[in-house]
């Protein structure tokens, strides 16, 4: 099981970019798939993006959609969030998290569910003033 831990939060302007890493420990990171997620106060934790195992495969939550994009280094057992045009609705505290996830799993073609994620980091806030 991987051991996460996230870092390059921050306070930014609307319209800026920012990038956050998660660094993975503690087991074969290749053999992971990779998601985000973020979660502002009061509101349920809520998918970002998801990068499959190989890398080759990425998913998006609409909302950020064109605007973020997720890479993996298994070289350096990282995953990587570039956020850019940056919203006051994308203020959260922002959590990466493991996945074995495949498409068809329990029927399933979009991996937005956090029972699909295993281990999770503590998270990293974003707070974008507008």
């Amino acid at each position: 099981q991987l051991q996460l831990v996230e870092s390059g939060g921050g306070l930014v302007q609307a319209g800026d970019s920012l990038r956050l890493s998660c660094a993975a420990s503690g087991d074969t990171f290749i053999k992971y798939a990779m998601g985000w997620f973020r979660q502002a106060p009061g509101k349920e934790r809520e998918f970002v993006a998801h990068i499959s195992w190989t890398g080759t495969a990425t998913y998006y939550a609409d909302s950020v959609k064109g605007r973020f994009t997720i890479a993996k280094d298994n070289a350096k057992n990282s995953v990587y969030l570039q956020m850019s045009t940056l919203k006051s609705e994308d203020t959260a505290v922002y959590y990466c998290a493991s996945s074995l996830w495949t498409p068809g799993d329990g029927g399933t073609r979009f991996p937005d569910q956090p029972l699909f994620y295993h281990s999770w980091g503590p998270g990293t806030q974003v707070i974008v003033s507008s």
